[in-house]
């Protein structure tokens, strides 16, 4: 949601430039800072906004500056009807000065000083605020490309991670049997074949991960296809890393060797790293 983009425009009624910039924010929250004389323009420029952005703080800041002489205009049909009325009025007078060119020019709306219209000069502000928040989009999607990369990255991991635990729980469980055997002769104790094993399906049960395991596989594929499914994805990416947080606990509690305890304090620092990069994401 972090971007910047600016845009320039010269024209016949002066200059004028945006600047968007945007920051992490949890819903659309723009804010603009315009002339006074052009405040009216907030309306149009929220909904451009809105029909765009989802989420994200965004500052839009407008410079201008208008052209504070404008060329004189001549209107000629006004100024032929004044010297025709004139020179019709000059024939019945006798000994008549001549018609003074001055004269006529100073005649009201003969000549007239360029005045911005107001209309104009909307529809530019607006066309070249379209342009800047184009601008601006492209940049956040390249910034989420980068994004998504790095995300893909640290989804390896995970998947690694989780495959590495899948390879060695069943020597865990395995180990974890003959630890209770040599207690058990340590104490040289008789203990009934059939509680023995009850003992151990009991620590295999505790120890069992295969559900978390699952789940976590499940939310890695789930993350690469919101990634890929386009559209504003932020919120959904981070139910996602809460998922997987949750599953990493449980993980992390059930833990009986310290691979296990790696494993899970691992999987927290990807899973972190993602959910920092996700804030970023609309």
């Amino acid at each position: 949601m972090t971007a910047f983009a600016q845009r320039h425009v010269d024209t016949s009624w002066g200059s004028a430039s945006w600047e968007l910039r945007s920051v992490n924010h949890r819903y659309l929250e723009p804010s603009f800072k315009l002339p006074e004389s052009w405040r009216a323009l907030e309306p149009a420029l929220r909904e451009r906004i809105r029909q765009h952005l989802k989420r994200g703080k965004l500052e839009c800041t407008l410079k201008l500056q208008l052209n504070s002489q404008q060329a004189l205009q001549l209107n000629r049909e006004l100024a032929q009807q004044v010297l025709d009325s004139a020179h019709a009025l000059r024939a019945d007078i006798a000994h008549a000065a001549p018609i003074n060119v001055l004269e006529v020019l100073r005649w009201p709306g003969v000549m007239e000083s360029g005045q911005v219209d107001g209309d104009t000069v909307g529809k530019d502000l607006l066309a070249a605020f379209d342009n800047a928040l184009q601008d601006h989009i492209a940049n956040r999607q390249r910034e989420g490309a980068a994004l998504a990369t790095l995300i893909e990255q640290r989804l390896d991991n995970i998947a690694d991670i989780v495959a590495e635990v899948r390879r060695f729980m069943p020597d865990v469980i395995g180990q974890q049997r003959d630890k209770l055997q040599q207690r058990i002769a340590e104490m040289s104790v008789e203990l009934d074949p059939q509680r023995l094993e009850q003992e151990v399906a009991l620590i295999a049960q505790k120890a069992d991960v295969d559900e978390e395991l699952d789940r976590l596989d499940t939310h890695v594929t789930e993350v690469r296809r919101v990634l890929q499914s386009g559209g504003p994805v932020g919120r959904r990416l981070d139910f996602l890393m809460q998922e997987l947080n949750r599953e990493a606990n449980t993980l992390s509690s059930k833990a009986v060797v310290a691979d296990s305890t790696q494993a899970a304090v691992e999987l927290k620092v990807l899973i972190e790293q993602m959910r920092e990069q996700i804030q970023n994401i609309e």
